[in-house]
């Protein structure tokens, strides 16, 4: 009974190792990011925690546009709209009419989410570059009259006086508690697009990338989650913008929520992290962000062009991303998951483990010293078997 009680014991034992390994390394490599974000502002100065703070907001704006886009293959080359939408409406609100910060983010979002069903509904007939076209044009139309009207968007320089959402007593503990708040809206999108992704509204997503007709064809209508996917994208990038403005970090300016140059970045940190991975948005994000404030902060003169790094930030950066393109071609996470993915079968074929069901290991089953070996054991066994009945 103890040795039924110890086997039993240990095939659970040995069960909860298996599942373990089971587990996808790049879940242990996010835990470990996580972590990171979570303890790093204690190590860190006040401006180093804004441009992380900063950051955070950047992911989730490339959430935002990997959600539709890299997952529906819907091409909106506009989302600066909805972080303008949500940013703008929050601040102006606060700015001129003494809305609280937490009533502005919320019509922020309801705000961008009309703007994402307005871009959502022509989707349903609209494709290709046409649609990036189509989505591209509010946005620079919205910029050139947020920088006509100065009196209530506060022009090229944007909305200055809007209240942090969190305040505290000095301005380095006000940065670092808007910076938690920054990390837990982070997870919150991040999760939010995780589960929808993976469920069977993700799986919908990505065969409408497919295969539209293929779609239509059993029944399900690619229309409904077309809108449903810039509804959805919408209201991520709306939050988060409508957030950011109110953090030591943000501001409602175009410089931050309508540039061109915003939207380019997106669009290269969804690509580098790879197309349709949430993953992949957070780690191409963070590598744009502080790869771009990397080579800015380099002061280093160029001996031949006889100008510093920081001068010639944007064509180095550019550079550097081509050649990660071209041997990256489909990002940052999906060349690491294939490289784990082979790691992991080289171990499994190469390192014997024990069996999950009790039977023999690999090992047991060639070596001869093994009662329960197969082969030369087995012939040996009927060879003594023969001799003895010959005698």
């Amino acid at each position: 009974m103890a040795e039924n009680a110890h086997t039993k014991g240990s095939d659970e034992s040995e069960g909860s190792i298996g599942r373990l390994k089971r587990v996808p390394p790049s879940y242990y490599l996010a835990a470990g990011f996580l972590v990171f974000l979570a303890l790093i502002p204690g190590v860190l100065g006040t401006t180093t925690i804004l441009l992380l703070t900063y950051s955070l907001f950047f992911v989730m704006f490339v959430i935002s546009w990997d959600f539709v886009s890299g997952y529906t293959g819907l091409m909106s080359f506009g989302h600066t709209l909805f972080f303008a939408v949500g940013g703008y409406t929050a601040a102006i609100l606060n700015v001129h009419y003494g809305v609280h910060p937490a009533l502005g983010i919320i019509a922020g979002v309801i705000l961008a989410a009309v703007a994402g069903l307005l871009y959502g509904l022509p989707a349903r007939n609209i494709e290709g570059h046409y649609l990036a076209l189509m989505t591209l044009l509010p946005p620079l139309i919205m910029e050139r009259l947020f920088r006509l009207f100065k009196d209530t968007t506060g022009g090229s320089t944007g909305l200055i006086g809007a209240e942090n959402l969190i305040e505290m007593d000095s301005f380095a503990m006000t940065a670092w508690v808007n910076y938690y708040l920054a990390f837990g809206l982070f997870l919150f999108i991040f999760l939010l697009a995780w589960v929808i992704t993976r469920s069977d509204t993700g799986t919908i997503f990505t065969a409408i990338k497919e295969s539209e007709d293929a779609v239509a064809s059993v029944g399900i209508n690619p229309d409904k989650y077309k809108v449903y996917a810039f509804v959805m994208s919408a209201m991520m990038g709306g939050l988060a913008g409508a957030v950011f403005v109110h953090t030591p970090a943000g501001s409602a300016s175009p410089s931050q929520l309508l540039s061109l140059v915003v939207i380019i970045d997106v669009l290269l940190a969804s690509i580098l992290g790879g197309l349709g991975t949430i993953t992949g948005a957070v780690v191409g994000g963070m590598t744009i962000f502080w790869v771009r404030e990397w080579l800015s902060d380099i002061s280093w003169t160029i001996p031949v062009l006889d100008v510093s790094v920081s001068d010639i930030n944007d064509v180095l950066f550019f550079l550097l991303l081509l050649a990660l393109l071209m041997f990256l071609a489909q990002g940052l996470v999906p060349w690491v998951q294939k490289r784990g993915q082979r790691l992991l079968e080289r171990r499994q074929v190469g390192d014997p483990e024990v069996a999950t069901d009790g039977g023999p290991t690999p090992d047991d089953r060639t070596d001869p010293s093994h009662p329960e070996a197969t082969g030369d054991r087995s012939n040996k066994e009927r060879t003594a078997d023969n001799q003895g009945e010959t005698r």
